[in-house]
Order: C-alpha cells, then structure tokens, then sequence
C-alpha cells in the first residue's frame, strides 16, 4: 500500500470513530474503529471494528445499525474529507481483540498447568 492510501486510511479511519460514536441508533453501542482499508480507486472501503459487548445477538445488532447509517455516513464523509470519491463503506467485525483474549487464556491454562507440575 502507498503511502496515499495510507494517509487516505487512516484519515477516513479517524473521520469514522467520531461519526460512529455520534450515532444515536441503539444497536450501535460502545464501537471502535479498527482500520479501514480502502481500494485504490476509492470505490469501496472496508470499515472494521469491534465493540464492547461482543455477543452473537450484540454484533448482529451492531451490524445492522451500522449498515443503516452508511448513506447518512458516507454524506457526512464527503463534508469533512476531501476525496474525489467518497467510498461505499462495508463494516466488518474486527475478530483479532476476541482471539487475542482467547489466546490470552490458553496460555494462562498452560501456565497454570505448567505450575501444577
């Protein structure tokens, strides 16, 4: 990745977790931007994130509510960024931080176990 769309990423990252944390809809609760990858010709971004409460029902909501709030996103993008094109934004739910915790648990497991001995 160049590093135009390096800073174009990391802008539309930043613009996002304010707008995200602006949203009123219920379904969106406490959402962290993780990353935004964006194609090269601006087309479409993927928007990850993760949230707090990270049940099934919970990121079903989530995405729902954020999949709502794109057209009024993507508006609110094209005010504060100076694209030629403002991207179509797809949320994805970032695994990485519950995968993180799981790994975190095996290894306290193996040490536990490793004490044991």
């Amino acid at each position: 990745m160049g590093s135009r769309m390096a800073r174009v990423n990391e802008q539309l990252k930043e613009v996002l977790a304010v707008l995200v944390d602006e949203l009123t809809d219920p379904r969106v609760g406490f959402v962290t931007i993780t990353g935004v990858e964006t194609a090269p010709d601006l087309s479409r971004a993927e928007v990850w994130y993760t949230q707090l409460e990270d049940t099934p029902e919970a990121r079903q909501a989530t995405a729902e509510g954020l999949d709502s709030a794109v057209p009024m996103l993507r508006s609110e993008l094209g005010r504060r960024v100076r694209l030629r094109r403002v991207p179509a934004l797809d949320f994805r739910h970032d695994p990485a931080p519950g995968e993180g915790r799981h790994i975190e648990a095996l290894l306290e497991q193996a040490r536990d176990r490793d004490d044991e001995r």
